[in-house]
């Protein structure tokens, strides 16, 4: 029977599953990781990402025959990178996505008009490129640029490697012509950049010296990988044209697949490239579930949702911000925190976040409607608030749509399907939850009605969610 190998590089650990073609786990270990955090400072060390891997895979791989494995893929944070030198030998501590210390400044005036063409506005910070810019101000000649899953494709493979068009997306790659563009290449030393592929290509073997501390059979190709978030989505089986893959944990992020890329002119949805050509548009809210902890700390969550789903309708809703500012379905900075009506109660100011999160997602849908997105697939729920069956169909009733949970949607397995199993098999539906009661329309379009007049929601935006809700 064959196995895949899926490795899942995160922030705080590094997860190693071993996938057989039924999606049977044959094998799982994970290990820790550390990282090294300092006011906009955010590093790893690489080196760690090798040794922490190889353990957690020769750990997964301990019972398994080595003839069964078949290949492996690496999923990384986004927009991590460090610069390597002879050998793929790190030069620089690794950057991590959120480290805030680059300006992108120069990345936006080279690329304005890539930018536009691919449908965001400008770079962040945080982004691989203006931070890759920032790191070679003091690098030697003959430094690369290598991205968190480049870095260990490397040493399993023993010489250099492509990296694949969804971890390049923050470097500035053109996913539309798959290469990099003249304004990004003319900011950097000649071979700095890597050659681009898309996920799924295959990179190499696995080489002896990498067999032995990692457990992978010598041999075994490896295929280039994704981010986290599109590993997840594939994880989650949303890979076909008009599939969305809802995660709700501390924040909200959805992604789905369309056709043709969608151009978004408030810039609040980007678009990976799929394994397939096709296009896997996103974005991330700053809402969700996080604000459970943080306005209910201590409180019995499960015990909470019992109560709440006994009382139902409920009355308010909360605007669930997690910190101040939005990023999806609207672009806000100054957006904060708020509650129609006055819950009475721990149980009720419980329902008005998860409601609020529900009307969140809601209004995510409304406005990729708006841009033409097709949103009438499968809506398969992933992250920590599927936990919930009373938030699972409060969503479901919001949408007004069934909603799909699966056995097991991690990034991991989004790994092991891409490195050569089959999805139709190894994605096992958990259930399908259908609506069964109010959508709470009234409140809804009070709630649409707030964040127009707050001037974070665009009334063109609102006007669509209104127009929806009479579909």
């Amino acid at each position: 029977m064959s196995v895949w190998i899926g490795v899942d590089l995160g922030t705080q650990s590094v997860r190693a599953l071993v996938v057989g073609p039924g999606g049977e786990v044959a094998g799982a270990a994970a290990r820790p990781l550390t990282s090294h955090r300092e006011g906009p400072r955010h590093e790893q060390d690489p080196e760690q990402w090798w040794r922490e891997l190889a353990a957690a895979t020769r750990e997964a791989l301990a019972g398994v025959a080595p003839e069964r494995v078949r290949g492996v893929a690496v999923a990384a944070t986004s927009g991590t990178i460090l610069l390597t030198g002879p050998g793929g030998r790190p030069l620089t501590p690794a950057l991590m996505y959120d480290d805030r210390r680059a300006s992108a400044e120069r990345a936006n005036e080279a690329g304005a008009a890539v930018w536009e063409r691919l449908g965001y506005r400008r770079m962040q910070p945080t982004w691989a490129l203006p931070k890759l810019l920032w790191l070679l101000r003091d690098a030697p000649a003959g430094a690369r640029a290598a991205h968190q899953s480049d870095f260990v494709n490397r040493r399993l493979v023993g010489h250099e490697v492509a990296t694949d068009l969804s971890n390049a997306l923050k470097t500035g790659v053109d996913l539309i012509a798959e290469r990099w563009p003249d304004e990004v290449l003319e900011l950097l030393p000649p071979g700095v950049l890597p050659e681009v592929v898309r996920p799924g290509a295959l990179l190499g073997t696995v080489c002896a010296e990498a067999a032995a501390e990692t457990g992978i059979p010598a041999g075994t190709p490896v295929l280039a990988g994704a981010t986290d978030g599109c590993a997840a989505q594939l994880g989650a089986g949303a890979t076909s044209v008009g599939s969305w893959n809802s995660v709700l944990g501390t924040t909200l992020v959805l992604k789905g697949v369309t056709e043709e890329l969608i151009h978004d002119p408030l810039g609040v949805v980007y678009s990976h490239r799929a394994p397939d050509g096709s296009w896997l548009p996103g974005g991330a809210s700053s809402t969700g579930a996080g604000v459970l902890s943080r306005d209910l700390p201590g409180r019995d969550l499960d015990a909470l949702g019992a109560q709440a789903a006994r009382r139902e309708p409920g009355s308010a809703v909360t605007y669930p911000l997690v910190s101040r500012g939005e990023r999806f379905p609207f672009d806000a900075p100054g957006a904060e925190a708020f509650t129609l009506g006055e819950p009475a109660g721990d149980v009720e100011r419980y329902a008005a976040i998860l409601l609020g999160a529900a009307f969140v997602e809601r209004l995510c849908f409304d406005y990729l409607d708006l841009l033409g997105a097709p949103v009438d697939g499968e809506i398969i729920l992933t992250g920590g608030a599927t936990r919930s069956g009373y938030w699972t169909r409060l969503r479901a009733d919001v949408l007004g749509r069934p909603v799909t949970l699966r056995e097991n949607a991690e990034p991991a397995l989004g790994m092991a399907v891409l490195a050569g199993g089959d999805p139709a098999r190894m994605i096992r539906t958990r259930a399908v939850v259908e609506p069964s009661g109010d959508g709470r329309r009234e409140l809804y379009l009070r709630f649409v009605a707030e964040l127009e007049r707050r001037g974070w929601l665009d009334p063109h935006v609102a006007a669509h969610a209104r127009e929806r809700t009479t579909r």
